[in-house]
């Protein structure tokens, strides 16, 4: 029987993403007093647009329609009709998202939206098609079958989000999950002139930075987390050392990429100082040791070293200018993308920290199984 594809898995995490960026920040809503359908009969183009918003509204939706016609052409039952079933879905949640957004004040529904996100639905799905008409869709299958393990879908779907959460900006490089300090502000807020704030919990002591050795070693958590996750569903142990330096490379570059969209191409490499090369190489060095370390145990040292990289980020203050930092996302043209991003950001830890477990328990539950 052939395995279920984490196409499937990828595609329910990106839809929600999508509607997590669509109606960020889930407040203000009110009804305007209008037909909430009106923006399908305005006229083209809107009033205001830019090319930046026609390549991300089109983009934004192509690994959407990719991923599920993808899972649907996995699924031999399905197959035929992949293309226009995903360009279908595509076109019906941006349109859901469209209908919502009339509601929100800080969103604009727009016919022109709708259509370029079906069209970037249309060529995603295109894309999946091609590539199995072209057999590079089988060749993936082969080549999955050869590096992982049965059952690794979920750690295929947190792997392929990993960049992406890289993607918002963090205090500390690859410092993701750092939520404890917004939790307690939010939680005043909401409390606050209610019975309930005596419940909140009164921290001993004020969250101070991290010391340059904690620092030191976060980074270097943050960077050997994925190249553990990885080796929990990779066996062989030269495919897990070209895992790890693929890992490796791929956080530098999007942490780049992160710091050149948030402060200029010429800024991009700035927090790639010694402090930070030192612990780059020190997690790249340390994965490399870990490479014959069996699955389970990988699980392990993967818990013991989430548990530990959450347990200081979270004791740790930011500091004003990382504060200001996030205004460049949340005030600026990456203002579709901040809720998805940091939500992304917030939750990757998180959600691995839950898959680890479960996988974890499974094989202890199995002691046998080969590692």
């Amino acid at each position: 029987m052939q395995p279920r594809s984490s196409a499937w898995t990828l595609a329910a995490i990106y839809a929600a993403l999508i509607v997590f960026a669509s109606l960020f920040p889930f407040e203000g809503w009110r009804v305007q007093g209008v037909d909430p359908w009106v923006f399908l009969t305005a006229k083209l183009p809107p009033p205001y647009w830019t090319w930046f918003d026609v390549n991300t509204n089109i983009a934004g939706y192509v690994p959407l329609g990719f991923l599920l016609a993808l899972g649907m052409l996995r699924d031999g039952r399905r197959a035929r009709w992949a293309v226009p079933l995903a360009a279908l879905l595509g076109a019906s949640l941006s349109l859901g998202m469209e209908f919502l957004q009339i509601y929100l004040p800080r969103r604009v529904p727009s016919n022109m939206d709708l259509s370029l996100n079906a069209g970037g639905a249309l060529l995603g799905a295109l894309l999946a098609a091609l590539l199995e008409r072209l057999g590079a869709l089988q060749r993936w299958a082969q080549f999955r079958e050869r590096w992982l393990a049965p059952g690794s879908g979920g750690a295929v779907a947190l792997l392929a989000l990993w960049p992406a959460a890289l993607l918002f900006p963090t205090a500390l490089p690859f410092g993701l999950g750092q939520v404890l300090e917004r939790l307690d502000l939010w939680l005043d807020e909401q409390l606050e002139d209610t019975p309930f704030m005596s419940w909140l919990p009164l921290w001993d002591a004020p969250m101070t930075p991290l010391t340059p050795g904690a620092e030191l070693l976060c980074v270097m958590l943050g960077l050997l987390i994925p190249c553990l996750l990885g080796y929990c569903v990779i066996t062989h142990k030269l495919r897990r050392a070209v895992f790890a330096v693929c890992s490796v490379l791929a956080g530098v570059g999007v942490t780049a990429l992160s710091a050149a969209l948030t402060y200029g191409p010429a800024h991009a490499w700035e927090w790639l100082q010694a402090p930070g090369r030192a612990a780059i190489w020190g997690g790249g060095l340390v994965a490399l040791a870990l490479v014959p370390v069996p699955r389970r145990i990988c699980g392990v040292l993967l818990l013991v070293a989430l548990s530990m990289h959450l347990s200081w980020l979270n004791q740790a203050s930011t500091d004003v200018y990382f504060a200001q930092t996030l205004q460049v996302w949340e005030q600026g043209r990456f203002i579709r993308f901040y809720g998805l991003a940091q939500w992304l950001g917030w939750l990757w830890p998180y959600a691995t920290l839950i898959y680890v477990g479960w996988y974890v328990a499974q094989r202890a539950a199995a002691p046998r199984m080969a590692a």
